[in-house]
């Protein structure tokens, strides 16, 4: 089982002048660790509210997604880097998907390209982003997969879609990742999200937060969806984003493993974990030590 450590919250008890240094020191500290992948959320304001509480409210301290990866890159030597994951409206497509590719090539081929429709309102509407019906967002995802595809490959000539026109797809040089970098569309939505997800994605992103029956429904779908595109199911990765706290009264290396071990029983390959105290370093040892090892036999 693969295992990857998502920073969503940036809000550290040294504040912002030592964020940098702090990063630094989580960054390093996941590559050594063995982990798989390293992740941070694409947002501009942080995401908190009453089912986030550990986020903390809009006000708090957030760094934009590229610049924070590009940080991690150069002080990483192995382990892959996304954003879990970028919102479609928040760039236009060419960019986005040069923005990736340029990670890609900087990494040494280390990059996700993880997207989604995009949720957060207010953050659009308080930046001055257009943020256009759901039916609208999830017709631009699917064009900004597609210009991707096409970017990443020998045609560049012009895209003429709904929504997006280019007139020249022209994207040197080429990621280093091949074919290129890993797709991963995050959502869970079943009639729009999971249906790209087998149509486009190298990989899947849910939460489990609802428990492991749900999590396994998700996968169904996601199933029926591959069968009926002529998609083989298990060409898609399937991973998974968990919060754990490791800390005395909280959460132990025994619960973390028998998640790992129960999510692995239906089917899911890469986990991912925020961890609230994950500045303390501590939480990222005791991965090293004591719970690595034992997934890697999952």
């Amino acid at each position: 089982m693969k295992t990857g450590v998502q920073v969503p919250n940036f809000t550290f008890p040294s504040g912002p002048a030592r964020l940098g240094a702090v990063l630094a020191d989580i960054s390093r500290a996941v590559d050594a660790a063995g982990f798989d992948s390293l992740w941070v959320m694409d947002h501009f304001f942080q995401i908190g509210g009453p089912d986030r509480t550990f986020l903390g409210p809009a006000e708090d301290d957030m760094l934009e997604g590229y610049s924070t990866l590009a940080y991690m890159a150069g002080l990483t030597s192995r382990v892959k880097l996304g954003t879990m994951v970028t919102g479609v409206i928040y760039r236009h497509p060419g960019v986005l998907v040069k923005t990736v590719t340029t990670l890609d090539v900087l990494s040494g081929g280390r990059a996700y390209f993880g997207i989604g429709a995009g949720w957060f309102e207010r953050e659009a509407h308080g930046l001055g982003i257009p943020f256009p019906p759901v039916k609208e967002r999830f017709e631009k995802l699917e064009e900004t997969l597609q210009i991707a595809m096409q970017m990443w490959s020998a045609d560049n000539g012009p895209y003429p879609g709904k929504h997006y026109q280019l007139t020249e797809t022209l994207c040197s040089p080429q990621p280093l990742s091949r074919p290129h970098p890993p797709i991963l569309i995050g959502g869970s939505g079943e009639q729009k999200t999971l249906r790209l997800v087998a149509k486009y994605a190298d990989a899947c992103n849910l939460f489990v937060g609802a428990g492991l029956e749900a999590a396994s429904a998700k996968l169904d779908v996601l199933k029926r969806h591959c069968d009926d595109l002529g998609r083989d199911y298990a060409e898609i990765e399937k991973t998974a984003l968990s919060t754990v706290h490791l800390a005395p009264g909280k959460k132990t290396p025994t619960d973390v493993i028998k998640q790992c071990r129960e999510l692995a029983g239906i089917g899911f390959q890469h986990i991912i974990f925020n961890m609230p105290n994950v500045q303390d370093i501590k939480p990222l040892e005791v991965f090293q030590h004591e719970i690595l090892p034992a997934l890697a036999e999952l």
